[in-house]
C-alpha cells in the first residue's frame, strides 16, 4: 500500500499523476531505466530533508585526520630527538598522521644517510603508536617519512 488506498502496480502515468494530486504529494521517479520505469507517491520536500539528513549525520561521524609535522635536522642531538618524539608519540595517539622530514641546509646534504637513520630509528621507536606509510624518501633537499595511527579499539 502506497499512501492511504493506492495499490501498488501498474498505471499510466496520467493516473498516477492524478493519485499523487489527490495526496497532495507528488510523483517521484526512482529508477527511470527500469521498463516500465518505477515511479513512487511521496512528499519530495520531506524526501530531499531526508536525505540530506542522512547526509549530514554520516559526514559528523567520519574521523577528521589531520596532518602534523615534525623537522629534524641531519645530526639532531639525543635530547632534541627524544623531546620531538615525545611530541610525535602525543600527535600519533590522539589520532593525526605525521610527516617527520629531515631538512638538509647548504651542503649537509652530504649527510643524507645519516637523515634516513634518524627517520627509520624513529620509526621504530614509534612503531607501538603508528605504521609507516611512506618509507624515507628524498625530495629536493628534504627527506620525508609519513606515519599514520594504528587504529584504537574503542572501550565499552
Amino acid at each position: 500500500m502506497v499512501g492511504d488506498n493506492v495499490e501498488v502496480g501498474v498505471y499510466p502515468l496520467r493516473e498516477a499523476l492524478k493519485i499523487a494530486e489527490e495526496q497532495g504529494l507528488d510523483l517521484a521517479e526512482i529508477s527511470p531505466k527500469a521498463d516500465p520505469p518505477v515511479c513512487k507517491v511521496l512528499d519530495y520536500k520531506k524526501f530531499l530533508y531526508d536525505q540530506k539528513k542522512k547526509e549530514k549525520a554520516i559526514k559528523a561521524k567520519t574521523q577528521k585526520v589531520t596532518l602534523k609535522e615534525i623537522r629534524f635536522g641531519p645530526n639532531t642531538d639525543d635530547h632534541d630527538y627524544e623531546f620531538k618524539k615525545k611530541h610525535a608519540m602525543n600527535f600519533l595517539k590522539e589520532g593525526n598522521k605525521l610527516k617527520a622530514y629531515v631538512f638538509f641546509k647548504g651542503r649537509s646534504i652530504v649527510f643524507k644517510d645519516q637523515g634516513q637513520i634518524l627517520l627509520l630509528r624513529l620509526a621504530q621507536d614509534l612503531e607501538e603508536y603508528g605504521k609507516v606509510e611512506q618509507m624515507p624518501k628524498l625530495e629536493g633537499k628534504k627527506m620525508i617519512m609519513l606515519m599514520s595511527p594504528k587504529s584504537q579499539k574503542k572501550k565499552k
